[in-house]
């Protein structure tokens, strides 16, 4: 430890407070956040505190912590640093995420923090302008990963839009009927548009277009429907430690593979398992449990695994737009429709047969196109930005402790801290 860092007590570095009631009858419409111990849970009129904030569960949800950048009303079952005593506030919101909570809980069915007792635990921390410097570089990587994420929501919105006008509410569609030219259209685009709606198996849909089930439309397009390895296949003992990622139902969120609990399997396994690795266009289901769950599988993916538990759909490399199909299955009747027909009461399960009569929207191959031209770049950057988001939040995951605890100094911290300010 260096010999310039302080060794006080937690209590003597910063004052903790319980939060505030606020029952529901009493909440005003605002926009100050309402902090609880699992971050921003409602909004009201009216701030207790000033920011900037930091904010940690007192009871339930322990280890948590929040940094606040405007004034907002911490809950009573938060608390909040209502004294920093000189210290940075965004350093102490990375401090606090090395203190060990549940050592300070009184052990109760519901944890609780005893503040007195968690005041009393022994510390040691670095001068302001080190604290400033571990702040700026952890700060900076937070400030990405937020950038990031708003950056990927608005690409997200702005694809689902787009699908949204054209095949749910046939905007095109209706607007041609009406005499009128579809807004924001070229011309070319816009032609590839019927101008009436009829009727199709109890729905109202664009003339010309069909509804058949995925199975169908993997058949048309050479594709397939299957189930992932079996367990007898695939056993526990043959993960690694590195080697060929294998996706599993908890991997899917979103429509998307998410990489943080990711097990891995020897390329001799996988390529004993060839006909389950993906493709880009890919969509892969949770088998059990969520089984409303896919991830749309890109470039990145290429030559993963089907894991144990899902179940892969393969649209054939000819199907205009695999975005197309993902954004049809996460519409929430789509959902609901597959929930409904999973077998299984206490734990749904799903089989090729439900998977191939899902009902598919199908409207023509140049208007999927035209389609995947706008909202595929849009979507392909959302998972990049993604990506780049895991990759830093591993980084700063790593860095923390590090860099809390001293074992990884920061040089030069005065010319960090000029540069953030």
């Amino acid at each position: 430890m260096p010999s310039e860092w302080q060794t006080t007590t937690l209590g003597e570095l910063i004052e903790l407070k319980r939060g505030y009631d606020l029952p529901a009858r009493d909440r005003r419409e605002g926009s100050v956040p309402i902090v609880s111990s699992s971050g921003v849970s409602g909004y009201h009129s009216e701030a207790k505190v000033k920011a900037p904030g930091v904010v940690t569960g007192r009871y339930g949800t322990l280890g948590e912590v929040f940094f606040i950048t405007t004034d907002f009303w911490p809950l009573n079952t938060a608390l909040y640093v209502r004294d920093f005593k000189g210290s940075d506030p965004r350093f102490i919101s990375y401090f606090l995420k090395t203190i060990n909570f549940l050592a300070y809980s009184d052990k109760a069915a519901v944890p609780g923090v005893n503040r007195n007792h968690l005041h009393s635990a022994d510390v040691r921390v670095p001068p302001l302008k080190e604290q400033q410097a571990i702040a700026c570089i952890l700060g900076a990587l937070d400030d990405k990963i937020d950038l990031n994420r708003r950056m990927s929501r608005t690409l997200e919105a702005m694809a689902r839009a787009l699908f949204h006008d054209w095949f749910v509410d046939f905007g095109p569609v209706r607007a041609k009927a009406a005499g009128q030219a579809p807004a924001g259209l070229a011309d070319a685009v816009a032609a590839l548009f019927p101008d009436r709606l009829v009727e199709v198996d109890g729905r109202v849909v664009p003339e010309g277009w069909e509804i058949g089930g995925l199975g169908d439309l993997t058949a048309k397009y050479g594709g397939l429907i299957q189930t992932g390895p079996f367990g007898s296949q695939l056993h526990a003992s043959d993960y690694v430690d590195a080697g060929v990622p294998s996706i599993m139902p908890r991997d899917i969120a979103e429509r998307r593979v998410r990489m943080e609990n990711i097990v891995f399997v020897a390329e001799s396994d996988a390529e004993r398992l060839s006909r389950h690795r993906v493709l880009p266009g890919d969509i892969v289901y949770s088998r059990r449990g969520d089984v409303e769950r896919h991830a749309l599988i890109g470039e990145h993916e290429r030559g993963w695994l089907c894991g144990t538990g899902c179940m892969l759909v393969r649209l054939g490399a000819r199907f205009p737009s695999p975005l197309y199909v993902s954004l049809h299955l996460d519409q929430p009747d789509i959902r609901s429709w597959i929930s409904q027909h999973a077998i299984g009461a206490t734990m749904p399960n799903l089989n090729t047969s439900v998977l191939n009569q899902v009902p598919v929207l199908m409207p023509h191959d140049d208007i999927l196109a035209a389609f995947d031209r706008i909202a595929t770049p849009l979507d392909s950057q959302s998972v990049t930005n993604d990506r780049e988001s895991q990759t830093l939040a591993a980084l700063r995951d790593t860095l923390l402790p590090k860099l809390i605890s001293g074992e990884l100094r920061v040089p030069d911290a005065e010319r960090i801290v000029g540069r953030c300010l």
